[in-house]
């Protein structure tokens, strides 16, 4: 059954941004400091629910966007329109649209790996950076080439570069293995069959699942992405969730190395999704490092 989402905060808008159209979701005063939250996989906007009512309370706008593959946002048929300095460019464009010099930005998985390369590509559109759970990427370069333990739990990555395989997989059952990735690496009751049903509502959409597994095929090792080695100018904060099944803890500590004003604050009792499982504290770290 399809699971909308009108009854959450905000409104829904559509906007145009280098050559695709993005779904975004708005919410909170019109007239506050801007604030972008980019979600991961295999989540869409819907991903920040917990944090949009405390940063809208707290005065900023914020733009939520279903990144291009996810969701009601454009797929391009393309793998090489996956490539990270196009999804980089969205946002740019975003703020270009939104009328934004600049903005704070704050990602998780693979948007915080956009956000990244938003402060290393333009960092004079970015005022703060915030990260979740996914490391600078010359950091992640550096550790799952020396460390073996990363390169196990890399694993997934590579099956997801197979043709049309992994999309056969991820639907069979009604996205089971899909939800399973969500439940199993998260603690218990991180995320309800309300949570559940409405992603697979958008994953179900059409083209969906290859325009989500193309963030993977054109960001491989191989891809020049895990080669940057330079550092970050604008203040950086990172938030880690200390049982991260895919990334190892060596990441964070590396990731801030790579900052020339970063913090790390480590959640030892959350994983991968910290945004979900530690809102409370979440939301007050950023409420105050935005700031």
């Amino acid at each position: 059954m399809v699971q909308r989402t009108r009854d959450l905060p905000g409104t829904s808008r559509y906007v145009e941004t280098n050559g695709v159209t993005l779904h975004v979701r708005t919410v909170g005063p019109e007239d506050g400091a801007p604030v972008v939250l980019l979600h991961g996989f295999p989540e869409f906007w819907y991903g920040w629910r917990r944090q949009l009512p405390a940063l809208a309370d707290a005065g900023y706008r914020l733009l939520v966007p279903d990144q291009r593959g996810y969701n009601l946002s454009d797929r391009p048929g393309r793998r090489g329109a996956y490539r990270i300095d196009a999804l980089a460019r969205d946002v740019v464009g975003l703020l270009d649209a939104e009328g934004y010099d600049a903005a704070r930005i704050v990602g998780h998985d693979w948007g915080a790996m956009v956000a990244w390369w938003l402060a290393l590509d333009h960092p004079g559109r970015v005022e703060r950076l915030g990260i979740l759970n996914v490391p600078h990427p010359g950091a992640f370069g550096e550790v799952i080439r020396e460390n073996p333990r990363q390169a196990l739990r890399s694993w997934y990555a590579g099956v997801f570069q197979l043709p049309r395989l992994p999309e056969a997989a991820l639907r069979a059952r009604d996205f089971e293995l899909l939800e399973r990735g969500l439940t199993d690496s998260s603690r218990p009751g991180t995320f309800s069959e309300v949570d559940l049903a409405r992603y697979r509502t958008a994953w179900g959409r059409p083209g969906a699942l290859t325009g989500m597994l193309n963030w993977y095929r054109a960001n491989g090792l191989r891809s020049g992405l895990f080669d940057r080695r330079e550092r970050v100018t604008v203040p950086t904060l990172v938030l880690w969730g200390a049982r991260d099944t895919a990334l190892i803890r060596e990441n964070a500590e590396r990731s801030v190395e790579y900052c020339e004003d970063g913090a790390l604050v480590v959640f030892e009792d959350a994983t991968h999704w910290v945004q979900h499982e530690k809102a409370d504290e979440v939301n007050e770290k950023l409420v105050d490092f935005l700031a």
